[in-house]
């Protein structure tokens, strides 16, 4: 496929309800959409960065720098002749993952329209349909928090995840265990603590969690190998893993019993699998995590949760959790079972609404192969 045309747009998009973690609180969806151009067919990305770095050094500032300055120029006007050779052609750019991810997923939709394969089967999924769960951010008290469960129990989610922070932790997991004895249920830190603070962990092992999600900073897996070591509740790493090397490093040292992927996170599609078969072949559940997607990234999310090691539920969510007016048709919904639909029309599966995006849209930039 050669690519012929590259379209930025980075929108912003109202959620329904603020979501708070340990280190922001967003209000609004700001990301980059990249829409290319090949051979007579069209693919879509997300690219994954926000307004502000709270998660990474990403933003949707640099990764625009890094895909006007560097990505695009680096594909634009070549052939490939599978979604995977983007990673060769933009080997000498160090960093960036999300902008990365954000380029080869339009890439890998672009594949797919031009095969009629829908990526789930690209990628090797095997799954008409994934377990989801809920993620819920930091609320203001224990009862808002018991209420907002109760109402995404209520709505299908069997799987609740907690976003915690220092103060707002030990007696909110509580109250929601106590309320739900049988609820599947976890902590994300976002790696808002110290070692200083591990005991908080240690004591978490009575309420029979799920996991506890990157504790400690992305960069310390000795931290996380000692609170392993110490807790009998799987230490999930997010943040900290960022290729399959680290995932090998983390693995190598025993610092989790389970790993989150996101493709934004790990540079692309292509790493991601690679993420899951390393762990597949070492008998290390995964499973997918959120950043917050339109439909656009959402489709690309439960294609890859598809594959066969993604053996816990995701944080993907059905599109009424996040908003009332996305970018992307048609809108994912919550099974009865606690399941989303994998898509199964060519490359993502969905379509863009060009009315909607023309109101999210902030900016756009197109660029043009030489002919």
């Amino acid at each position: 496929m050669k690519i012929d045309r590259i379209e930025i747009h980075h929108i912003s998009m109202p959620l329904v309800s603020q979501f708070e973690t340990s280190k922001h609180v967003e209000r609004d969806r700001e990301c980059l959409l990249i829409h290319v151009d090949g051979d007579g067919h069209e693919g879509w990305g997300e690219c994954v960065a926000q307004r502000v770095p709270w998660y990474s050094y990403e933003s949707t500032g640099t990764a625009w720098h890094v895909l006007e300055d560097y990505l695009v120029p680096a594909i634009l006007g070549n052939e490939l002749e599978e979604p995977s050779e983007f990673t060769d052609h933009v080997a000498g750019i160090k960093g960036h993952p999300m902008a990365k991810a954000g380029l080869e997923m339009a890439l890998w939709d672009l594949a797919g329209q031009m095969a009629s394969e829908p990526l789930a089967e690209m990628l090797g999924g095997e799954r008409t349909h994934v377990e989801v769960g809920i993620s819920i951010g930091i609320q203001d008290d224990v009862g808002a928090l018991l209420e907002v469960v109760r109402d995404h129990l209520n709505e299908g989610y069997r799987r609740v995840k907690l976003k915690i922070k220092p103060g707002m932790d030990l007696e909110y997991v509580q109250a929601v265990r106590e309320a739900h004895p049988d609820l599947l249920l976890q902590v994300d830190a976002n790696a808002a603590y110290d070692t200083n603070q591990a005991k908080v962990f240690e004591k978490m092992d009575r309420f029979g969690l799920a996991l506890i999600e990157q504790p400690f900073p992305e960069e310390d897996l000795l931290a996380h190998a000692e609170l392993q070591a110490r807790v009998s509740t799987p230490v999930c790493l997010d943040e900290s893993i960022d290729s399959v090397t680290m995932a090998r490093q983390a693995l190598g040292l025993d610092a989790c019993r389970i790993i989150n992927i996101k493709a934004g996170r790990v540079g692309g599609l292509t790493e991601a699998v690679k993420i899951h078969d390393l762990c597949s072949a070492h008998n290390i559940p995964v499973w997918c995590g959120g950043m917050l997607e339109t439909g656009i990234g959402r489709a690309s999310n439960l294609a890859l949760a598809s594959l066969p090691g993604f053996t816990l539920p995701g944080d993907i969510s059905a599109t009424d959790r996040y908003y009332e007016v996305d970018v992307a048709v048609p809108r994912f919904t919550l099974n009865p079972d606690g399941t989303i639909d994998v898509p199964t029309d060519p490359g993502l599966g969905i379509d863009v609404d060009p009315t909607a995006l023309e109101n999210f849209t902030v900016r756009t930039k197109q660029f043009a192969a030489k002919t």
